[in-house]
């Protein structure tokens, strides 16, 4: 049964369309790569899921609920969490503080001694345990990087948005990060991943899907999709002789 569709989704900006009737499904537990050039739609779409922005044409379903054009906190509350393109902490709290705000504040609404137990499972998760008291401010890029994915899992999603969360990481630390979001899919976890490291996406995603100009051109394997002459000539600019 799917956990989320997506029936033509559109959102248009004066006379730019941004996200050009895009349609897809996923199932509960599936991993799925977000893939394109800059500026084909991939961080927009994210943005009509997760309720940041409403579509201008289309549905968005969401554990068979019809989401589309609610509220970003509705959303949540149904089970959508998510990451930033850039990292969004709360750098004067400490790590725990940064998580708690989102156990109380999210789907299930916690008091502040579960909330504790909550954000203190998702940094031991995230690969922060031991870490709760500092400063988040202290933090190096790749646990800033920790710290907001705890966030995003202390609301206990059924989905998790993960918008180029790998990007920037050493490759130490990308390797780490891949075992990590692969341990999430492992306890049958949701997850989309805007990506442009295909190095993680071949590793963690067995579908994906390729956005260029806000249309969808491409949805299967990803070992075929990265290998289809319309993706390419996306990402390269080549003529399409088609």
């Amino acid at each position: 049964m799917s956990i989320l569709e997506i029936h033509e989704a559109t959102r248009i900006f004066g006379g730019l369309t941004a996200v050009n009737k895009v349609s897809f499904a996923m199932e509960a537990g599936e991993i799925l790569g977000l893939l394109g050039p800059n500026g084909s739609g991939k961080t927009t779409l994210l943005n009509l899921l997760s309720g940041a922005l409403a579509p201008s044409a289309g549905r968005i379903v969401i554990g068979r609920r019809d989401m589309t054009g609610r509220k970003p906190n509705i959303i949540a509350r149904q089970g959508v969490a998510r990451t930033f393109q850039l990292v969004r902490i709360l750098p004067s709290l400490t790590l725990e503080e940064n998580v708690i705000v989102s156990a109380v504040f999210g789907r299930n609404r916690h008091d502040k001694e579960a909330a504790r137990r909550i954000a203190r499972a998702a940094l031991r998760d995230a690969g922060l345990e031991g870490m709760e008291t500092c400063s988040a401010g202290d933090l190096t890029y790749l646990d800033q990087k920790r710290l907001e994915l705890a966030r995003a899992l202390a609301a206990e999603p059924d989905i998790l948005l993960m918008d180029e969360w790998l990007a920037g990481l050493n490759p130490t630390e990308l390797h780490e990060a891949v075992a990590l979001v692969r341990a999430l899919s492992g306890r049958g976890m949701t997850i989309i991943m805007v990506e442009h490291i295909m190095e993680a996406v071949r590793a963690l995603c067995p579908r994906s899907i390729v956005m260029n100009a806000g249309t969808l051109i491409a949805d299967g394997p990803t070992a075929n999709v990265l290998n289809d002459r319309h993706v390419v000539a996306a990402y390269l600019g080549e003529a399409d002789d088609a």
